[in-house]
C-alpha cells in the first residue's frame, strides 16, 4: 500500500535510457557488476565474482536449474492450397504431443488449420519442416498447437528448426545467432523446458562455483520451467488484479530437506532469481518449512507478501512495471528498491537479461 491506498503500476515505473539494454552479455560471466542492496545499510557497488565474500559459510543458494530449448519456430499456415506466414513462441508443454504457444499472426489462425514449421522462406523449404493442428484458441491470445510428432521426436525436431526465444527487448534490436545458444543458458542448466532463461544464474562460471564451494556455501537446485508470460506486460491499473500464468515446477523431497537443514543450522536462503524464489515461496507452509513440490505455480509476489523462506535474492534488473519489480520491492522494500533502481540507472549498470546483476536481502 502507498500513502493508504491500493498499489497501482505507475509505482513501478521508472525511466531507463535505450543504451542501457544489453545486447550482449560480460564475458566472462562473472565479470558483471553486482549492487549489493542491504534494507537501512546503504548500497555497494561490487562485482559477481566478489560473491563468495558477500556470503557467509553455511548459506545455500539456490539455483533453477532449467534448460531453455529454441522455442521460437517459423513456418506457415496452411489453408485452401494458400500458405501464411506465421511464427510460434512455445509457452508451456500440455502433453508429450501438445505445446501452449503465443502465435503472430494470431488473428490468422482458427482451431483447426494446419501450420507447417521449418526453417528458410520457401515453402519448399518447409515440406521437410514440423507439423502442427491449431487444436483450440484461449482468451489470453494463446494457442493450442497439437504436433504431428511426441516426446523425445517433437523434442528433436524444435531442437533441429528453433531459435533461442530471446527477449523481445533484445530481439527487436538484433537477430538471435550461435553465440545465444551458449549465452542464454546457464552452465549448470540440464532439465529441458524453459522458453526464457533463469537470468541471474547466467551469472555462474564453473569458477565462481569452485570459489563458493572453498567459502563452505552449500548449492541446491529446484526446477521451473519459465513461460514466455514472463514478458507479458501487466496490464492492470491495480496490481492486485493481475493474473499470473501457471508455471511447471519441481523440489524434490530431498532438496526440501536439504534446504530445511541448512535453514535449522543458522544458514540463509539466497535464491538466485526471481524463478527460484516463486518456486520457494510456492512451496514452503505458514511454518517456514520447505516442503517437496511438483505441479504448476501462478503466484504472484508482490508488496504485503510474508516472505516464509527466502532470506535474500541474486537477480538481474527488471523492465520497469513488471511483476518482477514487485516482487524485488516486496522482499527489500518499495523505497529501498527505488533508491537502487535510481542508483543503478545514474551509475550506468546494464539492464535485464543479458545485464549486471544485484544482492538483495530482505528487510
Amino acid at each position: 500500500m502507498t500513502c493508504g491506498r491500493p498499489m497501482r503500476l505507475s509505482d513501478f515505473d521508472f525511466d531507463l535510457p535505450e543504451d542501457r539494454i544489453a545486447l550482449r552479455p560480460a564475458s566472462p560471466r562473472d565479470r558483471a557488476r553486482l549492487l549489493v542492496v542491504r534494507p537501512g545499510g546503504g548500497l555497494e557497488d561490487r562485482g559477481v565474482a566478489d560473491l563468495p565474500s558477500l556470503l557467509a559459510p553455511g548459506d545455500v543458494l539456490v539455483f533453477n536449474d532449467t534448460r531453455v530449448i529454441p522455442a521460437r519456430l517459423f513456418g506457415a499456415r496452411m489453408r485452401d492450397g494458400s500458405a501464411v506466414r506465421v511464427e510460434a513462441t512455445l509457452h508451456k508443454r500440455l502433453s508429450p504431443e501438445r505445446w501452449s504457444a503465443f502465435m503472430r499472426p494470431g488473428k490468422r489462425l482458427k482451431p483447426g488449420d494446419r501450420v507447417r514449421f521449418g526453417e528458410g522462406d520457401s515453402n519448399a523449404c518447409l515440406l521437410s519442416g514440423l507439423d502442427a493442428t491449431v487444436e483450440a484458441k484461449g482468451d489470453g491470445g494463446e494457442v493450442t498447437l497439437a504436433f504431428d510428432l511426441a516426446g523425445p521426436a517433437l523434442d528433436d525436431a524444435i531442437r533441429n528448426l528453433g531459435l533461442m526465444p530471446l527477449p523481445p527487448y533484445i530481439a527487436s534490436k538484433r537477430a538471435e545467432d550461435e553465440r545465444d545458444r551458449t549465452d542464454y543458458q546457464t552452465v549448470y542448466a540440464r532439465e529441458d523446458g524453459s522458453v526464457a532463461a533463469p537470468t541471474a544464474g547466467l551469472h555462474f562460471t564453473p569458477d565462481l562455483l569452485a570459489r563458493l564451494d572453498a567459502r563452505g556455501i552449500a548449492r541446491a537446485f529446484v526446477t521451473l520451467h519459465v513461460g514466455a508470460g514472463t514478458f507479458l506486460p501487466v496490464k492492470t491499473d491495480r496490481i492486485d488484479d493481475h493474473k499470473m500464468h501457471a508455471e511447471v515446477g519441481v523440489i524434490t523431497e530431498e532438496t526440501a530437506s536439504f534446504i530445511n537443514d541448512a535453514r535449522a543450522r543458522g544458514g540463509r536462503v539466497v535464491a538466485v532469481g526471481t524463478t527460484s524464489l516463486r518456486l520457494l515461496e510456492s512451496a514452503a507452509g505458514e511454518d517456514g518449512v520447505l516442503r517437496p513440490f511438483a505441479g504448476e505455480t501462478d503466484i504472484f509476489i508482490r508488496p504485503g507478501h510474508r516472505f516464509r523462506i527466502v532470506d535474500a535474492l541474486m537477480s538481474n534488473f527488471h523492465l520497469p512495471q513488471s511483476t518482477l519489480l514487485m516482487l524485488v520491492a516486496a522482499l527489500a522494500g518499495v523505497e529501498t528498491m527505488r533508491g537502487a533502481y535510481a542508483h543503478a540507472v545514474a551509475a550506468g549498470y546494464r539492464f535485464y537479461s543479458y545485464g549486471d546483476s544485484s544482492l538483495w536481502f530482505r528487510r
